[in-house]
């Protein structure tokens, strides 16, 4: 059967854009009334256990439990930081600037949903465009068609039940599900936010729509010896395993130094990790089984992402303990494709590097990241605090994170005061538009109304001082 994509995508932002319609008349009240009753739907736990299960069993990937609980913080988070926030209309005077500031909507929103994140991100990038009056549009990924359909379907539900048109939450079709489906998307709609792989991101940004996109994560976290080292290796492994690193945002380089080297392996190793050490056959064994096609090409089989380490280890034919929750990989040379595993792995494994000192650990992450994952974060495990601003001084990174789990906390926590989302901007080193993790806000436009005040222009010198205006007598 012959499919006119580009049919049925204007079918459905046709009915966004009717239904959007509705929504601009819609009171700040009615909006907060909607999120509010889809967050609470849709982490009620048996229902976010449901779609978790869903999901897993659909994809392949993950652990349903860490999609339940990414749902409930997600989700809540997500909810917690629009309450009580004004989206409709005045939102902002400034009376000695004689200012005023108005959100308004942008109209259907193009969503493109990863199968990593296949749970959490279409309910919260649907209370998104809730929250500021838009329609929205969720294309998954073929893997996470299904369980994106039924979590939309719910959602429809929800603004039944509330008198709002079902229509501003539509999701693709799983018949309808495709590459072709999701480009036609991008070119229709009236904005993008894209969540993905750097591919689709990048075809978001070069369709024609105003879009926000992600970067690849490739993140890279340092160890100096500073923290007690159990502690280190605690959330180093709660982070790398969660939803069996579903998430770009995991270590996939770590970084200690040398005299702390051999005590943080030893701590590793207490709490589930296995040491695959340099120039040994497990090593390449596992190269050849995360990159089949290597050196040829760094394509990740897609059967080791997500997976546990027992498993991978299983698939490379590689012996570890049972219980074995991660796998490191010393990697102490170059950065490259030659060296893959300096690079994303998407799954329970971590090159592990030793480092001279703190200049040097600087140094390897500058070399990293150039290799793959500028912009995306880096973090430390340190009690000094000079290392942590050089780190944010030098790094090209929009969130650095101390002392902490990295998947668990560069997309927002209960925590850390970055803000909760499933969309994270990397800025232009990731040739992303925004540095910031998209929130609702990035999805309104503003009308700024000017009215007379008395003049503020100073004198040249008040404006300029002496120095400046000597150099030019």
């Amino acid at each position: 059967m012959s499919i006119n994509y580009a049919e049925y995508v204007k079918e459905l932002v046709a009915k966004g854009h009717a239904a959007q319609r509705v929504a601009e008349g819609f009171s700040q009240e009615k909006v907060d009334q909607l999120t509010a009753a889809v967050a609470y739907a849709l982490t009620q736990p048996d229902v976010a256990l449901k779609y978790s299960e869903d999901l897993v069993k659909e994809s392949g990937m993950g652990i349903a439990a860490d999609k339940q609980a990414k749902m409930f913080s997600k989700i809540k988070g997500t909810y917690y930081q629009m309450k009580g926030q004004k989206s409709v209309g005045l939102v902002e005077v400034d009376e000695k600037m004689g200012m005023e500031k108005y959100a308004k909507s942008m109209g259907v929103i193009g969503a493109i949903i990863p199968v990593t994140n296949g749970e959490a991100t279409p309910v919260v990038k649907s209370m998104m465009a809730l929250k500021t009056r838009n329609a929205i549009i969720l294309a998954p990924h073929p893997k996470a068609r299904n369980t994106n359909w039924e979590v939309t379907e719910m959602i429809r539900g929800v603004l039944k039940k509330f008198d709002a048109p079902e229509d501003l939450v539509q999701a693709v079709h799983p018949d309808y599900v495709s590459i072709e489906t999701s480009a036609e998307i991008m070119k229709q709609a009236d904005f993008i936010i894209a969540t993905g792989g750097t591919p689709m991101v990048r075809q978001a940004y070069s369709s024609g729509t105003p879009a926000i996109g992600v970067g690849t994560g490739n993140v890279v976290s340092i160890v100096d010896g500073t923290t007690k080292m159990d502690d280190a290796a605690s959330l180093i492994i709660k982070s790398k395993i969660f939803d069996n690193a579903t998430s770009c945002s995991t270590e996939n380089s770590i970084i200690v130094f040398e005299e702390s080297y051999d005590a943080f392996v030893q701590a590793m190793a207490k709490q589930g990790a296995h040491l695959i050490k340099e120039n040994t056959d497990e090593k390449q064994k596992l190269l050849k089984t995360i990159w089949p096609e290597s050196p040829a090409n760094h394509v990740l089989n897609r059967h080791i992402v997500a997976q546990s380490a027992t498993d991978i280890a299983k698939l490379a034919n590689i012996k570890v303990a049972d219980g074995t929750k991660m796998i490191m990989v010393e990697e102490n040379g170059g950065y490259s494709d030659e060296f893959p595993f300096a690079g994303e792995k998407l799954s329970p494994i971590s090159a592990l590097r030793r480092a001279k000192d703190f200049d040097d650990a600087i140094q390897q992450t500058l070399n990293i990241l150039d290799y793959q994952g500028k912009g995306h974060s880096c973090g430390i495990h340190t009690n000094v605090d000079e290392r942590v601003t050089k780190l944010a001084e030098l790094m090209p990174v929009c969130k650095v994170v101390v002392n902490a789990p990295q998947c668990l906390t560069n997309s927002g926590s209960w925590t850390s005061g970055l803000p909760m989302s499933m969309t994270l901007g990397c800025g232009t080193w990731g040739h992303n538009s925004i540095s910031h993790n998209a929130t609702w806000k990035d999805l309104l436009n503003f009308t700024y109304v000017s009215r007379p005040i008395p003049s503020y222009q100073p004198k040249d010198e008040d404006l300029f001082d002496e120095e400046i205006r000597k150099a030019f007598k």
